[in-house]
Formats: C-alpha cells, sequence, structure tokens
C-alpha cells in the first residue's frame, strides 16, 4: 500500500530532524532522485517538520519583533515550498496513471491525491508530537491522560485518512475516479498580483 510507504517515510524524517531538533539544520535526502517518488516524500515532510517548529518558535511572547519579521517571511517560503511539493507528487501521480482508461461513470475527488498526502505528513507531526506530551515524566497524570486520549484519536485518524488515500489511488488506478489538479494560483507573493507589492514598482 503506497501509505504505508509514505507513513514509514515520515517518520524517518521526524526522528531524523530530531537528532539535532534545530530548524538550521542541514537538510539531507537519503533517496536519490532516481527514487523519485521516496524523494519527493522525503522531502515534503522536512519541509512540514522544519515549519513545524517555525510555528512554535513565532508564537514565543518574547520574540524580538525584529526576528519575528525573518521568521514570518521564513514561513512564507515555506508554506510556498509546501504548495509547490504537493504539485510535484501529483505531477509523479498523473505521470504514473496517464495511461489509464477512465471510465465513462468515473468522478472527480474532493483533493487531489498529494493534498491527502500533504494532510498524512502533518498527522505524523502531530501524532510524534503528542506523544511526546502524553509520555513526559515532568508532567502531570492528567496532563499525560488527556493527551493520551488525543494521541489515541491521532492515530484513528491516521488509519482512515491512510485507507481513504489508498482507496482514491486504487480507484484512479481502475478508471472509477480521475485526477484534475489545479494549480495553487497564490496571488500574495505576486507584485503584478498583489496591490501593495505592485505599488511599490
Amino acid at each position: 500500500m503506497f501509505t504505508n510507504k509514505a507513513n514509514k517515510i515520515f517518520q524517518e524524517v521526524i526522528e531524523e530532524y530530531h537528532k539535532i531538533d534545530s530548524v538550521d539544520q542541514p537538510f539531507n535526502n537519503p533517496y536519490s532522485k532516481g527514487n523519485l517518488l521516496e524523494h519527493l516524500l522525503y522531502r515534503k515532510c522536512w519541509i512540514d517538520t522544519v515549519q513545524w517548529h517555525y510555528e512554535d518558535i513565532i508564537r514565543d511572547p518574547q520574540i524580538d519583533p525584529v526576528a519575528a519579521l525573518t521568521l514570518k517571511r521564513q514561513i512564507d517560503a515555506s508554506n510556498q515550498d509546501r504548495t509547490d511539493m504537493v504539485e510535484y507528487i501529483d505531477s509523479y501521480f498523473l505521470e504514473k496513471y496517464k495511461d489509464v482508461s477512465v471510465k465513462e461513470n468515473a468522478s472527480i475527488n474532493t483533493e487531489s491525491p498529494a493534498w491527502g498526502v500533504d494532510r498524512l505528513s502533518i498527522l505524523a507531526l502531530k501524532v510524534y508530537h503528542m506523544n511526546e506530551e502524553a509520555t513526559r515524566t515532568d508532567a502531570s497524570d492528567t496532563h499525560r491522560e488527556t493527551c493520551q486520549k488525543k494521541l489515541d484519536i491521532l492515530l484513528e485518524q491516521r488509519v482512515d485518512l491512510s485507507t481513504a488515500i489508498d482507496t482514491l489511488l486504487n480507484d484512479i488506478e481502475n478508471g472509477d475516479k480521475y485526477m484534475k489538479v489545479y494549480k495553487q494560483m497564490k496571488m500574495y507573493n505576486d507584485d503584478e498580483l498583489n496591490p501593495v507589492l505592485r505599488s511599490q514598482k
């Protein structure tokens, strides 16, 4: 199943990141571009993992305003990278299934496979960090119990989401569903479409 591979790679990424646990650490993808899907999945989850920690840092009430602005720019860039990676993963699936004969009554899904993968990657991060909270030795029993209940729900959600993604890919492969991907036409980074940027040209 595709999601078995994806979830395994996401776990690898998160564990590798936390060996150093710094947003500034170098990125090294162990999967070559010859293993394109694995390469993309690893890169996707790394982006998500770094951004997860950016979001923690920027919520520090004592953060220096200048540092916060710099970090906001990093988060914006990370969001663009995240979107680009989703589109790369969808391109992989479009290429993989390009010769499938789509059935006459085939339907389209509410989201593309890669946007499901995006949610699965974020879910892996939620599971990892909620497990940390559920097993914290310096936390109260109440805190750990509450977090364990949340962790149980997240694990159930991961099973459901994995099943849904695998079912979607199977339906696409069989011609029961078809892919139609819309590029994320974000406007705020474009100096022709963002009126603030346009006014400064």
